[in-house]
């Protein structure tokens, strides 16, 4: 198989560009790849629009980005480790979609398999329900019928979440062989598999990077043929 190792800066400079639409996986630090971050903020690449679990802390990951000013848009569960990104937030600097961690994941499943969207019970009768489709079940006909939040509800209910797509996904594997094939260790599994289905480009930093056939294919999560570049990164503390 061609090798797909490049250095970071090749990968930046060859998918990634002003205005992109980027998957930036990672449970707070875990899981986050930082190297394609720090590559991405030594360039001019600015406006990006973010999905995310979450925006880290101040000085690290995702936060970088916040702290230069790099992000326009991020949708996203939670920024409240990170009051650096409330505060961007609430002077007009970044705009913010608020989407319940377990409904993000499944908008990017949905995105990453070609499906026009999910059907969830959470949030419904919440502001997360403002401006979606609302569905409810009809028993006596056996089918869903489109309502309006004001109706009286006869059955259970549920919001209609579209899925989430990006141009770019970083993600950050503890192994990868030199054709894309890649393993996560621990909570670094977090987000990452999920959110290398849901890219058009999808580039691997992995902690160490082996020859093909070096992995065992039962420990192999994310495979070669979605990964478009592999580069070296460097181990996550408490990943």
């Amino acid at each position: 198989m061609k090798s797909k190792v490049i250095s970071v800066d090749e990968a930046i400079a060859k998918y990634c560009h002003t205005g992109m639409s980027i998957l930036l996986p990672g449970f707070v630090n875990v899981g986050v790849a930082e190297t394609l971050i720090d590559a991405l903020l030594k360039t001019d690449i600015t406006d990006l629009s973010v999905i995310s679990n979450n925006t880290s802390v101040k000085g690290r990951g995702i936060g970088k980005l916040v702290h230069e000013n790099k992000i326009k848009h991020i949708t996203c569960s939670h920024i409240g480790n990170n009051v650096e990104t409330c505060e961007k937030v609430v002077a007009g600097e970044i705009n913010v979609t608020f989407v319940p961690q377990g409904s993000i994941c499944e908008k990017v499943r949905a995105g990453g398999s070609g499906i026009g969207g999910i059907l969830t019970p959470t949030g419904v009768h919440t502001p997360m329900q403002d401006g979606k489709q609302l569905l409810e079940w009809d028993d006596e006909q056996g089918k869903y019928r489109f309502v309006e939040p004001d109706e009286p509800q006869k059955g259970k209910r549920y919001i209609l979440e579209l899925p989430l797509h990006a141009e770019v996904a970083f993600i950050h594997a503890w192994k990868a062989d030199k054709s894309g094939n890649c393993v996560f260790k621990h909570t670094s599994r977090n987000f990452n598999p999920v959110f290398a289905n849901a890219a058009d480009h999808v580039i691997v930093e992995a902690e160490e990077i082996v020859e093909v056939g070096e992995l065992d294919p039962d420990q192999i999560i994310t495979p070669f043929f979605i990964v478009d570049a592999v580069v070296q990164g460097k181990a996550i503390e408490n990943s």
